[in-house]
């Protein structure tokens, strides 16, 4: 069986390193003279100055995403999207760089499983925002429903205003930013990457978090099993300063003063523990 191997080093405690195994592997690389390698074989070829808009207020979903397709498909690289309406599952599983802007909201399931486009929302969006996004950014410019960020794995996801409960449940990458307040169960089960709140934060923070780190602006209302308080380096703050400001956001007493919460790794032998240690871990 593969062992694993950990290492101390300056970024660990940010959720930053790579975890080795040792024995088998099923890790494949890239070979970056090879081009067609680092694009999926039909994510069309756009060009980012070339821009079109369309009305949505009389399109069902399915007509709003074969539209965007087909704008893509014909080189269009800045797609903006009027009146959505709060319509479910829009702008799901864009595979490629685009820079796509919804001015309104979103409902459900927006713009999810994607990699790579920039995405801008101009109003609010509902439950499950950006799950399971692979790469790009997406920002919200309003308020967002619960699970947002659900299962991110890469890229920067940030709401200026205030989440719902769960946001970031089963994190495994990129960075979640939330300007205002996030509910219950935040970081719930987070796996690796950053999450950063700058307002409060609900019960249960990072309730039975693996690894990964959450910085916290505002009160924390309870930590959930196996999150504790971490202590800020300056690599903490230098990129919470760099990442901040490129969405025009500011932690309220400096990023300094933000607390930072990781997991106690108590958790990660849960199985081997005996039965009477299993219950004071939990």
């Amino acid at each position: 069986m593969a062992k694993l191997e950990t290492e101390d080093h300056v970024s660990h405690e940010m959720g930053l390193h790579t975890e080795q195994l040792t024995g088998r592997t099923q890790q494949r690389f890239f070979d970056l003279e090879e081009s067609d390698n680092l694009l999926y074989p039909e994510a069309p070829d756009v060009d980012f100055n070339k821009r079109a808009e369309f009305d949505a207020a009389e399109m069902e979903i399915s007509e709003i995403n074969l539209k965007i397709r087909s704008l893509m498909a014909e080189g269009y690289g800045s797609i903006v999207i009027k009146n959505p309406l709060a319509r479910h599952s829009l702008g799901v599983g864009i595979l490629s760089r685009l820079n796509l802007t919804f001015e309104g909201s979103l409902g459900y399931f927006g713009v999810g499983l994607i990699d790579g486009p920039n995405v801008r929302v101009t109003g609010r969006v509902g439950w499950s925002c950006a799950e399971n996004m692979m790469a790009g950014t997406v920002v919200v410019e309003k308020n967002a429903g619960s699970t947002f960020g659900a299962a991110i794995r890469g890229g920067d996801l940030v709401c200026k205003g205030d989440v719902g409960s769960r946001t970031g449940i089963d994190q495994k990458g990129g960075t979640i930013i939330v300007g205002g307040r996030t509910g219950a169960f935040s970081g719930f089960m987070m796996q690796r990457g950053r999450m950063v709140v700058l307002g409060d934060a609900g019960k249960n923070l990072g309730d039975s978090m693996y690894d990964g780190t959450i910085f916290v602006g505002g009160k924390i209302e309870g930590l959930g099993v196996d999150a504790v308080e971490g202590e800020m380096t300056e690599l903490d703050k230098a990129w919470l300063e760099r990442k901040l400001k490129m969405y025009g956001l500011e932690a309220p007493n400096g990023v300094e003063n933000l607390t930072k919460i990781v997991a106690g790794k108590q958790l990660w032998n849960y199985d081997n523990l005996e039965p009477s240690e299993k219950k004071i871990v939990l």
